[in-house]
């Protein structure tokens, strides 16, 4: 999704600089724990994007800062095909703002919680696509660490995306990651290690550990294994290495063969890499160059009929957010009106951590980076 030429607005002081007044905005799609999405369009170029606004006094509060500044970081040095490409970052005195491919087809999670069955095929291009995005993001040094069906977006064609960058790792040459990350049912063994206090550290392979649960669990519609996010470490450790995944007789051997590959406990023998997949007998029919061109249908279609999400998303925003986007505009023209008497309940730590975001955020244009506009 690219921008032409951009025909700029006289809304900012600084003809340069994109901010919200750039954009109208359309409804909302999707909330987090401290963050929500709308899809919005740009008001010069009619380009549509999906804007993600994260509230500056919660992620003070929760300490998520500097996981939305290494974010912003991370993303704005990314593009590729199957990630969900980042454009513009800008802030106000409430909200950051992250502005990002919009895709249509609703992420994974969304169409296994409407009862889509995913056949061996579907999945099998799935894995390819992912795997390409995974092959772009190891020569970058990035670690996603959090692959799973609720981080994987799909386009009106049904291609694969790669989203949420929230709590990726870039690692050094020969280094090797050390902090705990992730969400535990797709988590790999060796991260399980580190809880227990050994540390010995993971790199690239826990993320494609994370793809093979992320493939069976579309396949077969629940994991392979049974973990909950309060399950102790060392049980989930005793897991790994006495309990062994289902693979249905229905299954052929190719996708059994390349889950157990992904499945593997051992870190060392896991496939974790592209090449490692490509000489994989199951995938020597596989044409890499057209599926990185997204010439293959992935096979399955999302609805273009509906918008493929939770329509929750859009009552909650309209009628039970206290401090609803589309009158954004209003409320902070009404707290500069009173700024006189300054009612605000921060106290001064809070209030100098916030000055410390206004001061340290990173404000990104895409059109105006390296990466040649498509």
């Amino acid at each position: 999704m690219g921008l032409g030429q951009s025909s700029r607005t006289s809304v900012s002081d600084d003809p340069e600089e994109v901010n919200f007044d750039h954009f109208q905005i359309l409804r909302a799609i999707g909330k987090g724990s401290f963050g929500k999405v709308c899809i919005v369009q740009k008001k010069d170029t009619k380009k549509m994007y999906a804007m993600k606004y994260m509230n500056k006094l919660k992620c003070v509060e929760r300490n998520e800062v500097r996981n939305v500044f290494k974010e912003l970081q991370i993303m704005q040095n990314l593009e590729h095909p199957f990630l969900v490409n980042f454009w513009y970052s800008f802030q106000d005195e409430e909200d950051m703002f992250m502005v990002v491919d919009l895709l249509l087809g609703g992420d994974l999670r969304y169409h296994l919680q409407q009862n889509v069955h995913f056949t061996e095929s579907n999945v099998k291009h799935y894995v390819c696509e992912i795997a390409l995005a995974l092959h772009y993001l190891r020569n970058k040094r990035i670690i996603h660490r959090d692959i799973k069906p609720d981080n994987i977006l799909l386009d009106e064609h049904g291609h694969a995306h790669l989203t949420d960058f929230n709590i990726a790792a870039i690692v050094k040459e020969d280094l090797k990651a050390t902090s705990i990350a992730g969400t535990k049912p797709y988590m790999a063994p060796e991260l399980f290690q580190s809880f227990e206090g050994t540390h010995p550290g993971y790199s690239f392979a826990v993320d494609w550990w994370s793809l093979g649960i992320t493939a069976y669990e579309l396949i077969r519609g629940q994991r392979p294994y049974i973990m909950r996010a309060n399950t102790p470490a060392n049980e989930i450790l005793q897991t790994f290495h006495k309990a062994h995944p289902c693979y249905p007789a229905a299954w052929s051997t190719g996708i059994k063969s390349l889950l157990q590959k992904l499945l593997c406990v051992d870190a060392q023998k896991r496939i974790s890499s592209l090449s490692e997949l490509q000489d994989l007998e199951y995938l020597s029919d596989v044409n890499w160059d057209a599926v990185l061109s997204k010439q293959i249908p992935p096979g399955f279609l999302p609805n273009r009929r509906r918008l493929n999400c939770d329509p929750t998303f859009e009552l909650e925003e309209m009628i039970l957010e206290s401090k609803p986007l589309h009158k954004k505009k209003k409320r902070l023209a009404r707290k500069t009106r009173e700024s006189g008497s300054d009612g605000s309940p921060q106290n001064g730590q809070l209030q100098q951590r916030l000055e410390t975001v206004q001061r340290d955020f990173i404000v990104f244009n895409r059109e105006n980076s390296d990466f040649p506009v498509p």
